[in-house]
């Protein structure tokens, strides 16, 4: 082992936090823990992976489940492909591998909505196989320790850190080396602030040598978000609302909602709200990785006007039985608050 292995695995078991999924080699746990954890951070992920584990205890259960079923439990924790494409997957693991799933990087990586770091999360942490992750942390830590100049959110330099990431790899125990790099940015070399004065590696830092740590990892400056204008009109008939499923492959695809207009400017909607008469209505933004809406939520009696096959009329009782996406219930606690 070198001295950069050994001092971070040694940091790793005196400091890592006791997460369920790093108790067991069950490739169904270690899966759903990553997909859950893409793109948010551990406190937020840990009921919805503790959820999941007490309603879909194995993937056999998950695959039996229903699309509205899942979506339902995901609800709130947003990029609902991921939900999507777990249970796809899950479908797959239990009807072409009989509920096992494949134990080799190069056929984990195969399956829907898992990519590279996925993939060798898996492989790595519960068959042993010495591949290397390469997640957020680990871009930032590798960035910092070699001082690597090229930003980390292009493509074509992905494979600069996967090689990087691999020569680096303990492979002797593959497992604890990927947790001790990816536990090490989250808690030590974090995005600001890291903490540096007690680093037990910042003898190997290039940054930390050059003072270049606030500058790494390097990012390319993201696109510009677009702006989109909604209009969700409020239905309400003896007690019941009508709800229709998102079918279009969009954001919030197969969740519920209002009927939806959306037109391409706020000067568009505030003309259409005008056009209808209508007055009264409440107001929100939500802002997505690449998307701004603005949504005015309106009181409407006219059925005819939003006749479709995907409708269906929900009573205020049966809501929590459908997964609505964070416009809808953000509308919903503005009216008990």
């Amino acid at each position: 082992m070198t001295d950069l292995q050994v001092e971070l695995i040694n940091w790793y078991q005196k400091n890592k936090r006791d997460l369920p999924w790093r108790n067991t080699k069950d490739p169904y746990f270690v899966w759903l823990s990553e997909i859950i954890l893409q793109q948010t951070r551990v406190d937020q992920g840990l009921p919805y992976y503790m959820k999941f584990v007490k309603n879909f205890p194995s993937v056999n259960e998950l695959a039996l489940a229903s699309e509205k079923d899942v979506l339902n439990n995901w609800q709130g924790l947003g990029y609902y492909s991921r939900a999507r494409n777990l249970h796809e997957t899950s479908k797959k693991i239990v009807n072409e591998f009989c509920g096992l799933f494949p134990n080799s990087f190069e056929e984990i990586v195969k399956l829907k909505g898992i990519g590279k770091y996925t993939a060798a999360a898996i492989a790595s942490f519960c068959f042993d196989e010495p591949v290397a992750v390469v997640d957020g942390n680990v871009y930032r830590v590798l960035s910092r320790v070699f001082d690597i100049e090229l930003p980390i959110n292009v493509s074509k330099n992905h494979r600069v850190f996967e090689t990087l990431a691999n020569e680096l790899l303990y492979k002797k125990n593959p497992a604890i080396f990927n947790q001790a790099i990816m536990e090490f940015g989250a808690m030590l070399c974090k995005p600001s602030n890291p903490k540096c004065s007690v680093c037990p590696i910042r003898i190997h830092c290039l940054s930390y040598k050059n003072k270049t740590i606030q500058q790494r990892p390097v990012k390319q400056k993201l696109q510009k978000i677009k702006n989109r204008y909604f209009i969700y009109w409020v239905v309400e008939l003896e007690g019941k609302l009508l709800l229709r499923q998102r079918q279009a492959n969009d954001i919030w695809k197969k969740l519920y909602e209002f009927p939806c207009t959306e037109v391409y400017s706020n000067a568009q909607l505030q003309k259409l709200v005008l056009d209808h008469g209508q007055v009264e209505s409440m107001t929100f933004n939500h802002v997505l990785s690449h998307q701004r809406i603005l949504a005015r939520f309106i009181k409407s009696s006219n059925l005819k006007e939003f006749e479709d096959a995907n409708n269906e009329w929900v009573s205020h009782d049966d809501l929590p039985g459908y997964p609505l996406h964070r416009l809808m219930t953000k509308y919903f606690d503005s009216l008990f608050h």
